[in-house]
């Protein structure tokens, strides 16, 4: 074999080595370019060049910034993310009375006493691990893992009653699709979606929903109202929620000790989502301008709120996971702000959410000790892999550790590839359905 030949094997195989430390972030800014390239130049990234990190909760704050959906390319997208039903998504209502009853009809669901959504959380997630293999280690995926937690939670809060296998499969099946969906690593499946509306519509027509909305709403948009509140996004995002807690948990083994009170827990919960923010960028639509010192923000402009970086840009700046900090730094020094801000569409579970991660946690730990070595990304595609390994049991050793981190840097390599391929499918066919431009000008019409 001549020499160029050689260099070219040898170029070759250095590239093809080194595939998962260069594809995926190549990948990733590919993805970003076509996102941007399909939905168009709108947008003003707050914080950003226009918005400073020091308007950001006086802009986000405005009530000036109250559309939703209508008005924005980047609405498409997310209605075909969140179908069926996208128009009686909670988040999705354009202000007015529509968005109001909703609103406080949510509220009324979710007005539970901590000693309550406490129970819950405990006895669900204890259902759940007493499904694993008893007296050995478990490899799981902890968002697959937590998903059945919080969809027999949100049916108990909705129904009054125990969530049955068949209506936990539905639920877990759709949240299932639409966090995959979302994350660009399979094609949504409506048929999965559709099944489970066509459960509760069936409760509804026949009485035994306790949650309904009143005239003019119509029984098919009280279906979609609970399958979007309660069953997707409630689920997914809980199950996002304690998937990166616990692998926070899994990949710090030093931060599992001493977690014996509410206090700790909570600071984990919080330096996780510090760390890990759920929502990535939220957008609104001025109604009105917006000025600033040095700046107009003219009505019709969309606003993209970064989580991220807002809280990246407070007193807390890197990435490490130390808990303790929360011991003296406050929230606001931190610029955090996990369940959005009051007075601009906060999460509506943002009472109860911190209390259902708590017991969920302190349950899982009280049973095992976690392991990993995974890759831990806010977008989080792998969902989540670590080691369960029952309290006091010997876990998995440095070798099967250095599988995982093996198999994990691999697998995200053809994952990444996919996310490109399925996520500009889905970018264009969302814009060819235009779910949210078509039904405003049908509404006008």
């Amino acid at each position: 074999m001549n020499a160029p030949v050689v260099a070219v094997a040898l170029v070759a195989l250095g590239a093809g080595w080194t595939l998962p430390r260069w594809l995926p972030p190549a990948v990733v800014r590919l993805r970003e370019w076509v996102f941007a390239r399909v939905n168009g130049a709108e947008g003003v990234p707050v914080p950003g060049p226009t918005v400073g990190v020091e308007h950001f909760t006086r802009v986000y704050a405005d009530p000036a910034a109250d559309g939703r959906s209508r008005g924005a390319g980047l609405s498409d997208l997310f209605w075909y993310w969140l179908a069926p039903g996208p128009h009686m998504h909670q988040e999705h209502l354009e202000p007015g009375e529509r968005y109001r009853t909703v609103a406080a009809t949510t509220r009324r669901v979710l007005a539970v006493r901590p000693q309550r959504a406490d129970e819950l959380a405990t006895a669900a997630t204890r259902r759940v691990l007493d499904e694993l293999p008893p007296g050995r280690t478990s490899q799981v995926r902890l968002r697959d893992l937590m998903m059945p937690v919080w969809a027999e939670v949100f049916y108990e809060l909705v129904f009054g009653e125990a969530c049955p296998p068949d209506a936990r499969a539905l639920i877990v099946a759709n949240a299932d699709d639409v966090s995959s969906s979302l994350k660009c690593t399979s094609l949504r499946h409506m048929d999965r979606r559709d099944r489970l509306t066509r459960y509760l519509r069936g409760r509804v027509d026949t009485g035994t929903c306790p949650v309904t909305l009143p005239p003019p709403f119509s029984a098919q948009e009280t279906a979609w109202y609970i399958h979007g509140a309660f069953c997707t996004t409630a689920v997914v995002q809980m199950s996002e929620a304690m998937a990166h807690v616990l692998l926070a948990l899994a990949t710090h083994p030093d931060a599992q000790r001493d977690l014996d009170d509410d206090a700790a827990l909570d600071r984990v919960v919080d330096e996780t989502l510090r760390l890990y923010p759920l929502f990535g960028v939220a957008h609104r639509i001025t109604s009105a301008p917006i000025t600033l010192p040095g700046v107009s923000l003219p009505a019709g402009s969309v606003l993209l709120f970064n989580y991220l970086a807002f809280q990246r840009a407070g007193a807390v700046a890197d990435d490490s996971f130390a808990p303790q900090r929360w011991l003296s730094l406050t929230r606001r020094d931190a610029h955090f702000i996990p369940y959005g801000i009051t007075a601009n569409r906060a999460c509506p579970a943002r009472g109860v959410a911190p209390v259902l991660l708590r017991a969920a946690t302190r349950e899982v730990l009280r049973r095992y000790a976690l392991a990993s070595s995974v890759a831990h990304t806010r977008s989080l595609p792998s969902r989540g892999p670590a080691y369960l390994t029952p309290t006091g049991a010997p876990g998995p050793g440095r070798l099967r550790l250095g599988v995982m981190r093996w198999r994990d840097r691999w697998a995200n390599v053809g994952r990444s590839v996919r996310q490109l391929v399925l996520g500009t499918w889905m970018v264009v066919d969302a814009r060819r359905q235009r779910l949210c431009g078509n039904y405003f000008e049908e509404a006008v019409r």
